[in-house]
Formats: C-alpha cells, structure tokens, sequence
C-alpha cells in the first residue's frame, strides 16, 4: 500500500484537491475604480474588513526572501507596521532570513484572507530601521519572545530539547533581571515597495486585480488592472 493510501487517505490526491471547495462565499466586493491614488490607504482599509470580520490571524504574511545561492525561502511572520515608507517586520539578523536580507535586501509579502477572498502581494527593497527602533519592537515582545530571541539560535539543529528549555530558561531569567535589555542582533525592516498588489476573487475564476507600479520609492504610484 502507499503511502497517500493509508491511514484513510485519498487513493487519488489530485482528484481530492479537485474536489475541495473554493471561494464559497459572500465573498468581499471590490471597485478598483474607486481605489486610492496610493496603496497604503487601500490595505489598511482591507485589513480592517478582515479584522472586522473575525478572520483568524489577520495580521499574519507570508515574507519571501533570496539566498546566495537564488533560491527562495518563505515563512508566515506577522505585519509590525505599514505606513507611507512601507511594510515592516522583525528578525534576528543571525536567522536565515536575517543573514539572506544582509545579502540580497528584497522581499515579497503576501498576505491572504481566504473567507474574503483576497489577497495583497508587496514586493520591494527592504531597509533595516536604525537600532532604536528594532529595540522598541523587540522590548515590545513578550517577556518568553525575547529569551527566545536572545538565546538566538532560530533555525540550527537541535540536538537536545533539555539544552533548550535550559538555555530559553536562563534566558529568561536575565530578561526579567534586566528589563531594558535588547537582543543586539534584533532588527526592524520596512519593505519598501515598487509593486503593491490587491487581488479580490470571484466565483466565476474572472477575478479582479489591480496593481500600484513605481520604478523607485521616492516616484509617484502608477495604476494598472491586470488580467486575471
């Protein structure tokens, strides 16, 4: 038996995927006619409808980064900020994506809110904020979020969970002994975006997009449907 035949799963994946339900609806209606002449405005009022709406985590993106060799790496963090500058977000400058921005400062964000059906792709430069700022946002987390981030080991192999819950345990013990201290490699970026996406869906698959272009952060915003 295969492994996909087991323990009650589908003999035929692709025929199950087919089948599952998408966009069922009331989904968000959307005028790109009526969009803002920049992006800004138009996510935080997306944002709000999703907020407004309970949806689960709205907040939460997916942050695309490039290594040295090409290859991309995703992971789900959540929004820090958006404003005229752009989208931020934190990291330990000694994580993958921490080590991959010092290399090749670009990203793209997505973020989804599947009951609406929308979704919002960012993409641009990223800068890192001056070191105040990153230590704001980090004396801003909580008190296990910050052992954790002064330990600073996100992502190595783990070879024994006792070493950890030991190292995270004194860890936190300093950080409550010392409640001004700041992990020095935690940083801010802000994402500083060329392109800004919204996409709303439709049940008839004909959806709508609507793109803001700009070649440079400094350049007034250009808007533009795109096919489906």
């Amino acid at each position: 038996m295969g492994a996909a035949e087991g323990a009650g799963r589908p003999r035929d994946v692709r025929a199950w995927l087919r089948g599952l339900e998408v966009f069922a609806g009331p989904l968000a209606a959307f005028d790109p006619g009526a969009a803002p002449g920049e992006p800004v405005a138009l996510f935080l009022d997306w944002l709000m409808e999703a907020v407004g709406a309970g949806l689960p985590d709205p907040h939460s993106m997916t942050v695309a980064t490039v290594d040295e060799h090409g290859d991309p790496w995703a992971r789900v963090l959540i929004l820090k900020n958006v404003d005229a500058d752009g989208w931020q977000f934190a990291a330990h400058a000694d994580s993958p994506k921490g080590r991959q921005l010092a290399v090749r400062p670009s990203a793209a964000l997505a973020f989804y809110w599947p009951a609406l059906g929308r979704q919002v792709r960012v993409r641009g430069p990223v800068v890192r904020e001056p070191a105040e700022r990153g230590a704001a946002d980090y004396l801003g987390r909580s008190a296990s979020a910050r052992a954790e981030a002064l330990v600073g080991r996100q992502s190595r192999h783990l070879d024994s969970v006792a070493e950890r819950d030991r190292l995270i345990a004194e860890a936190l013990a300093r950080v409550e002994r010392e409640p001004g201290l700041v992990a020095e490699a935690w940083n801010l970026y802000t994402v500083a975006p060329l392109t800004v996406e919204f996409w709303q869906a439709d049940e008839s698959r004909v959806h709508t997009r609507l793109r803001y272009e700009r070649p440079a952060a400094d350049a007034p915003w250009e808007r533009h449907l795109l096919w489906p």
